[in-house]
């Protein structure tokens, strides 16, 4: 009787453990299954982002429109930032460069036709010429910034490598940002000293009429500042105004506006400083290698007298009646071409 009993818990002891494998196992494919097929439970995202427009979470900041996490204009808004920009940046400044180099190859340096006379007239005073170059030297600053934000990624990256150019971008960023007041700072002070000289005359539109001086043999006459010179002026006020109320909204990120406000604001301040840096090679161009004399102006705040007579009759007429010239000296042989 007793062997019958022993072999009657040693058959129970294994159908439960046969049981328990059997239950184990069951619940082994079960969670197999569901690692295999992740999505199976899961809504899938085009249908999400067509019921709802913006998918939102929970966030620790006071501000809770920081609380959205995807929206669908962040996909348009990127394949401007990858895509659209880069062409068009690429276009704008290739096209003016290239334009440069034609209108050198075809004009050549514009020369003083008179040569040097040997006499100086004072041009720009010194606080003028200050708040020029602080404005200068602080667009070039945020033009490189910028410009590596846009094409770093693919220009920069794959010769200095990923680690050196987090480093690059990230210093870049913070001089980007603060590079912008002194910036500001510039464009106030040159609208402040030389907008009364930069309104429109009558004399501007016959500046234009005879090629704006950039045919030889021709010399219109112009104030102060010619019309091109005065075109500049505004551009640059307006672009430079542009370009610091959009970037000031990104740097402040929901002061005064949204997500969708901000990516408008990425937008409107990308485009316009493509084709302020544009503008300012241009402006460069002329006042360095496409004008004999003219980078004197802002070099040591004085020109050539027979440059201003050149270039600036009106305003040279001005200045001798005031007596800050000397009278024209006799007229001199031109000089060799340098």
């Amino acid at each position: 009787m007793a062997p019958r009993q022993a072999a009657y818990r040693l058959l129970f002891a294994l159908l439960t453990a046969g049981g328990f494998l059997a239950l184990a196992f069951t619940a082994a494919r079960a969670q197999q299954d569901r690692i295999i097929d992740p999505d199976a439970s899961v809504v899938n995202e085009q249908k999400l982002l067509q019921e709802s427009e913006r998918i939102t979470g929970r966030i620790g900041l006071p501000d809770e429109r920081a609380a959205t996490l995807i929206q669908p204009a962040g996909r348009t808004w990127r394949y401007f930032h990858e895509v659209l920009l880069r062409w068009i940046g690429s276009i704008v400044i290739i096209a003016t460069v290239l334009g440069l180099a034609l209108a050198y190859s075809l004009i050549g340096r514009l020369r003083m036709s008179e040569g040097r006379s040997g006499t100086k007239v004072a041009r720009f005073s010194a606080f003028e010429r200050f708040a020029h170059w602080l404005t200068a030297t602080s667009f070039v600053l945020l033009a490189l910034t910028g410009l590596n934000v846009t094409f770093g990624k693919i220009l920069l990256r794959p010769l200095i490598g990923p680690e050196a150019f987090t480093t690059l971008s990230e210093s870049a960023k913070y001089v980007h940002n603060f590079i912008s007041f002194p910036f500001v700072l510039g464009l106030i002070l040159i609208a402040a000293t030389w907008m009364r000289d930069n309104i429109p005359r009558k004399v501007d539109i016959e500046w234009l009429k005879q090629g704006g001086g950039f045919i030889k043999g021709r010399h219109p006459t112009a104030g102060r500042f010619n019309a091109g010179e005065k075109l500049v002026f505004w551009l640059a006020l307006v672009a430079g105004a542009a370009v610091a109320i959009s970037g000031y909204l990104l740097m402040f990120p929901f002061y005064g506006t949204n997500i969708l406000g901000m990516q408008a604001a990425q937008v409107v301040h990308s485009i316009i400083a493509m084709l302020f840096i544009a503008l300012i090679i241009g402006h460069i161009y002329i006042g360095t290698l496409g004008t004999e004399g003219a980078f004197e102006a802002m070099g040591t705040g004085s020109v050539d007298f027979n440059w201003a007579k050149e270039h600036h009759a009106l305003w040279l007429k001005d200045e001798i009646a005031k007596g800050h010239v000397p009278k024209p000296p006799p007229r001199a042989s031109a000089s060799p071409a340098e």
